[in-house]
């Protein structure tokens, strides 16, 4: 997959993981080094929009699963298929397995690790086919859509906009919002949740603050849950796992590279310390306590640092945000609501999504280009 490669300087940039930050990375290096981007997945599946994902599979696909070849800004990236499986940094090389079990090493000048996360049942690093990609949405929305009391357990960005969406899409339903704190979002300004909190209840969404479970699950559950915080169990048709468990998919790399927490160490300048040409990015990255370089635009910050270390500039720095931003519920009815860092929101309404944001801010503004895309079509 993917068109002519070449590259300005002749050398080799393997980016290991093309989800949302390994994809704008080598958009961006492409008219600059020949770029081979590695992935498990057959085009980019976003971790995005979980609540959109859940209720509106086909809308979601839209804007959040791109076969690669839907980028102009990838034509020149050479795409693999397959997992990575080893790396041998004495030989600059990655080794990736294919859908056949075979093994092959690519090697590179320039390393850029982006393999994220684990997280739930909607973010996973094993191999998949787009068919697979199509089945697991559909039976994901079927499976919710026949439950009529829905338990999301969780306080995050992905539980609190799941919750909002579930009511929003089925108001028939008793859904119900689990979260441990005496607030949700709180990685978020707190004017955020203020403002959420009211939108939750008008969309008829229970709030149980204070419950934090036992044994959080990786799945759509219907078993019972039950509470580390003393409340009774808790039964539901379903039940939703939104509680940020991430295990970062590294275990591909030397344990020299990670931190005691597993993921990839890196410089202010999102450089691997002590391993020169080797650089991290998004959810993967320990860049600082919110892994800020997945949802902070950090792409071009480090394409530009990959071309300053190639010709011997001086790199920046990269300066995480101290709380989370950005849009919760994604795109409703009446407009996108994108919260700043204080907290304060800035409104699209309705008609400016399709007409403003999704073809001209995303598909040209970052993206760079995206043909027509209907994967579940």
């Amino acid at each position: 997959m993917g068109g002519t490669r070449g590259g300005a300087t002749g050398r080799r940039v393997v980016i290991a993981g093309l989800g949302d930050s390994g994809v704008l990375t080598a958009i961006r290096l492409a008219r600059h080094f020949d770029v081979v981007g590695i992935s498990a997945a057959p085009g980019l599946v976003s971790g995005q929009e979980l609540g959109l994902r859940l209720t509106r599979p086909r809308e979601w696909a839209r804007d959040y699963w791109i076969p690669f070849d839907r980028f102009r800004g990838l034509d020149r990236v050479r795409t693999v298929h397959g997992v990575l499986v080893g790396a041998d940094l004495d030989r600059n090389s990655v080794t990736v397995r294919d859908a056949a079990g075979a093994e092959h090493p690519e090697p590179f000048d320039i390393l850029v690790i982006s393999t994220g996360v684990r997280n739930g049942f909607w973010r996973v690093p094993e191999l998949r086919s787009a068919t697979e990609v199509a089945r697991e949405l559909r039976e994901t929305n079927g499976r919710i859509g026949a439950a009529r009391h829905i338990a999301v357990i969780g306080g995050g960005a992905a539980a609190v906009g799941s919750a909002a969406n579930l009511a929003r899409s089925w108001p028939e339903k008793r859904i119900a919002l689990y979260f441990p704190r005496d607030r949700a979002l709180t990685a978020h300004h707190p004017r955020i949740w203020d403002r959420l909190r009211h939108t939750l209840t008008e969309l008829g969404v229970e709030l149980h603050p204070g419950h934090r479970a036992v044994a959080p699950a990786d799945a759509i559950t219907t078993e019972p849950v039950r509470w580390q915080t003393g409340q009774p169990d808790t039964t539901a048709e379903a039940v939703l796992w939104t509680v940020g468990r991430t295990t970062p998919n590294t275990g591909w790399l030397p344990a020299e590279l990670l931190d005691e927490h597993g993921f990839v160490r890196t410089t202010p300048e999102l450089r691997v310390p002590g391993h020169p040409g080797i650089f991290a990015i998004g959810d993967v990255a320990a860049t600082d306590p919110l892994r800020g370089s997945a949802r902070n635009r950090a792409d071009g910050l480090l394409a530009r640092n990959i071309r300053a270390e190639v010709a011997g500039r001086r790199l920046r720095r990269y300066r995480p945000p101290r709380r989370r931003w950005g849009s919760v519920l994604g795109p409703q009815p009446d407009g996108l609501d994108v919260f700043a860092p204080n907290g304060r929101p800035f409104h699209f309404p309705g008609w400016s999504i399709d007409r403003v944001l999704r073809p001209w801010i995303t598909r040209w503004g970052i993206y760079r280009g995206v043909r027509a895309n209907a994967p579940l079509d």
